[in-house]
């Protein structure tokens, strides 16, 4: 067994590996930029090893200044994690080269899958079912459009070295394909060095299923059953489940056998995803299930596969790693249960999910009913450097409706401030009667639209129990709507039934309450007496300025105030000044974006508290903005 591994990764991921490492009594190193200095997972580890500067291109995805960590302290091996150098081939075969062990693929797997054109050819010679379409080398406008004639549209363009939803068209008529071809060739090239493409018959109800598997240097290869992770915004997944629903049993069997056979394929060792494109127009079923491609690591949506097996994947990782067979036989691995997943990110929905960046002043993740993948504590800060996920809310339940009640609940019951969330966005997803049905597919959310955004307001219920102070003595208790808990401390007033319950508990820096009707409310008082209430997982932060609005970071009010930190570029109005509805007001530059700020409404500036190279931290207000008369 490994004894001393490096973990090339940070954040939540690195601080999960930390966690089995430490009980299969593994001692682990960590590495760590300039921003990371201070991380979680550089807590947590053993020892940590610092690699360079804060963006990632100095540090975490060089791969020299890793491998020479692992040296410097003596560790005998590499995990990657997922993300940055985890499906680099050239790098799992210096980590060999070097004498080292790597937990994952051999380097020959990742090559074989890393492009979507000759994977598919390899599929293809192995009986996997792949989606119809051109993979030819000939690519040439002509020869592309001709085939896509062929496939029939809608088509949908794919670079064949792409991920993360970059390099994909959708073309819904020919003759919108050559701009759209142009379009995808360039920000392929521009993203991965590579303009190749493939051409796929574009699936009408999409469902993205994908089946975990796992091989050993013994030559077994074992599935742990599939996930769906059709619920996706810009391609990115938003919520993730173990079991697919809808799924009967011998179209799981055909998915599964099918993701062993793609496995066997490429001699696979270690844990993979094989994820498949299925047509749900009539349900799930073995004969439109096709294959997409194979991802050679460990996925971000794994502990919904751990939570309905009771396997922990990163132990398997490493005894295999380690030249053990895997701890369980195909037959002894069975489903139980249903979990799902919630990825809780550092950003605002209401800004287009602009991130949110800065200093998390208070973090409650609710751990009574959940899972908690986490990378942050309360006064870590969310940097702008990296992937801005605070965490990833795991919920396993008896079935999937006990399952999404629970993880509204611990939606609900979790307090970030003053960092904003897309909580609420989660919320609304979970409670949309098509995913509470099990009727979803990869364009849910682009077709609901403006459904599934938090509301830009709080409900009048939400502002009254915003009646939270420190003191019960500082309010009018005659009108009888309230819930008075110890007058002496504390007081809360709900514009609601008399009976609703309300739970009263509290740290040192804020206390809290929950009720049947609203959700969390929270009390800052030790700082500027700031009220947060959450309604349906939206965080709404009221504080004791009315003038500036309920915190609800809107300009609903007059007040612009700043989404995030950055550099003021551009200011095109002066105090005095007469505005309209629309105007641009000035240009904020934040995490390499440019931001033009707007007013609310007709009006005079009649403050500016921002000047051209200023810079300005979130949420500072910067113009305010008076109606006309």
């Amino acid at each position: 067994m490994i004894k001393k591994l490096l973990i090339a990764n940070r954040g939540e991921i690195a601080c999960r590996i930390i966690r089995t490492a430490r009980t299969m009594g593994v001692a682990t190193v960590a590495v760590y930029s300039d921003a990371d200095a201070k991380a979680l997972h550089v807590r947590q580890a053993d020892e940590a090893v610092h690699i360079g500067p804060s963006p990632a291109a100095e540090s975490y995805l060089v791969g020299e200044k890793i491998i020479a960590a692992a040296k410097q302290t003596g560790a005998e091996a590499i995990h990657p994690g997922y993300g940055f150098l985890s499906e680099n081939a050239d790098f799992a075969q210096a980590v060999q080269d070097a004498g080292l062990i790597w937990v994952g693929p051999n380097p020959d797997s990742i090559r074989a899958m890393g492009l979507k054109d000759s994977a598919k050819e390899l599929m293809q010679a192995a009986g996997v079912p792949v989606t119809p379409g051109y993979l030819g080398d000939d690519q040439s406008v002509e020869r592309l459009e001709k085939e896509a004639d062929a496939i029939g549209y809608p088509v949908l363009i794919k670079a064949v070295a792409g991920g993360g939803g970059k390099g994909m068209r959708k073309v819904d008529a020919a003759q919108h394909f050559e701009a759209d071809l142009e379009s995808c060739r360039r920000e392929a090239k521009a993203s991965f060095g590579n303009d190749h493409v493939l051409l796929e018959k574009w699936i009408t109800s999409p469902r993205h299923i994908e089946v975990q598997v796992f091989g050993d240097s013994h030559g077994t290869v074992v599935h742990l059953f599939e996930r769906d992770c059709s619920l996706q915004r810009r391609h990115q997944k938003v919520i993730e489940e173990a079991p697919a629903p809808g799924m009967d049993a011998a179209t799981r069997e055909e998915i599964c056998c099918a993701a062993i056979r793609a496995a066997k394929a490429v001699d696979y060792v270690g844990a993979g995803t094989i994820e498949f494109i299925a047509d749900a127009s009539e349900g799930l079923r073995a004969d439109r299930i096709f294959f997409m491609e194979m991802n050679t690591r460990l996925q971000v949506e794994h502990p919904v596969t751990e939570e309905i097996t009771g396997v922990d994947l990163v132990e398997w990782q490493l005894r295999v790693a380690s030249g053990e067979p895997i701890p369980l036989k195909q037959d002894e691995i069975q489903i139980n249960g249903h979990a799902i997943e919630a990825r809780l990110y550092a950003e605002d929905p209401a800004k287009g999910f602009l991130p949110s960046t800065g200093r998390l002043e208070e973090l409650v993740l609710d751990q009574t009913v959940a899972r908690i993948e986490t990378g942050v504590m309360a006064g870590d800060t969310v940097s702008p450097f990296y992937d801005p996920m605070i965490a990833k809310i795991v919920i396993f339940q008896p079935t999937r409706r006990q399952a999404i009640n629970a993880l509204k609940l611990a939606l609900d019951e979790s307090i970030v401030f003053p960092v904003k969330t897309n909580k609420g966005f989660l919320f609304e997803c979970l409670d949309h009667p098509e995913f509470a049905a099990g009727n979803l597919d990869t364009g849910m959310i682009e077709r609901e639209g403006e459904a599934l955004l938090p509301k830009t307001q709080p409900s009048q219920q939400a502002a009254d129990a915003a009646g939270w102070r420190l003191r019960a003595d500082q309010f009018d208790w005659d009108a009888p709507t309230h819930s008075l808990l110890d007058r002496n401390l504390y007081g809360f007033r709900l514009n609601t039934r008399p009976q609703t319950t309300v739970n009263l508990w509290s740290s040192e820096a804020y206390y809290s309450a929950q009720t049947e009707s609203i959700g969390n409310l929270a009390s800052f008082g030790n700082r500027d007496h700031t009220v947060l209430v959450t309604e349906r997982g939206q965080d709404w932060h009221f504080t004791p300025h009315p003038d500036r609005g309920t915190g609800s970071a809107s300009a609903a009010d007059g007040a612009i105030l700043s989404p995030m930190p950055g550099k003021v570029i551009a200011v095109d109005v002066a105090e005095g000044d007469s505005v309209t509805a629309g105007q641009r007001l000035m240009v904020l530059e934040a995490m390499k974006m440019e931001h033009a700020l707007t007013a609310p409404f007709d009006g005079i500036v009649a403050e500016l508290n921002a000047s051209e190279g200023g810079q300005v931290q979130v949420e500072a207000v910067l113009c305010v903005v008076e109606p006309s008369e």
